[in-house]
């Protein structure tokens, strides 16, 4: 997933969607063959070999880890969940304040702003950490905090970086409903050909464009279009907007 109009980008936004049989770390570190940059994502352990060479800088999720506070919050709520809440909320109201602004201002608000909270948080959940049981999971929910902290400060120095990988999260929730619509693919050709619609339609809805308006208008054209002018067929390459 791309998406930096957050950060002011004019760029147009673009989903993409890869198929695999199984959640092997191979897979991802196949389809990321030849990527540099920021690879925002949860804490699988499948994704540790690409951030080896260098080349794949890790940025961590947190939506990710408040969930695991979250969760342990709504079923026995305590003052230690409830402050934990609170200062990552105080995280995400940053956030809002500076969504849609350059990159360069957003890092300059974080460092300013940001940071400190981050450090006060570590301090905090360190600290808590020390008269918390191991086996208690409010305990457990913080060691995955301090586990992954540079990953998930990474954002404050970065301003084209985000607090959390929602924006991914939130095109994917296709799979999720088409499990429950579909259940089964078929085969791992019906997958591939899934993921590549899934990449069609996702990438047509993040840039206002019409899905079943674009596909028509592609498959009515492509037989003349000339292959090396493929690209003007790009969903933000085209005037087909959304109803």
């Amino acid at each position: 997933m791309r998406d930096d109009r957050n950060a002011g980008s004019v760029l147009p936004p673009a989903v993409w969607f890869a198929y695999s049989p199984d959640r092997k770390g191979a897979h991802p570190q196949m389809h990321l063959a030849g990527f540099s940059g920021l690879l925002q994502a949860d804490a699988y352990a499948g994704f540790n070999p690409l951030y080896e060479e260098g080349h794949i800088r890790e940025v961590g999720c947190m939506a990710h880890a408040r969930r695991k506070i979250h969760d342990i919050h709504v079923r026995h709520p305590s003052p230690t969940t409830t402050e934990a809440l609170r200062r990552i909320g105080e995280l995400y109201a940053i956030e809002a304040d500076i969504r849609g602004r350059p990159a360069e201002e957003r890092r300059q608000v974080r460092e300013a702003r940001s940071r400190p909270l981050l450090m006060g948080l570590e301090s905090w959940i360190r600290e808590k950490l020390t008269t918390l049981s191991r086996q208690a999971d409010t305990a457990k929910a913080f060691n995955y905090l301090m586990n992954h902290w540079p990953a998930l400060c990474y954002y404050a120095g970065d301003g084209w970086a985000e607090i959390d990988n929602n924006i991914a999260e939130n095109a994917l929730r296709v799979v999720s409903l088409g499990r429950k619509n579909y259940l089964f693919f078929g085969s791992d050709s019906g997958g591939d050909r899934a993921a590549l619609m899934y990449t069609l339609i996702g990438s047509c809805k993040l840039n206002g464009v019409e899905p079943e308006a674009y596909l028509r208008h592609v498959l009515a054209n492509i037989a003349d279009h000339p292959i090396n002018k493929i690209k003007e067929l790009l969903p933000w390459n085209l005037d087909i907007l959304a109803e």
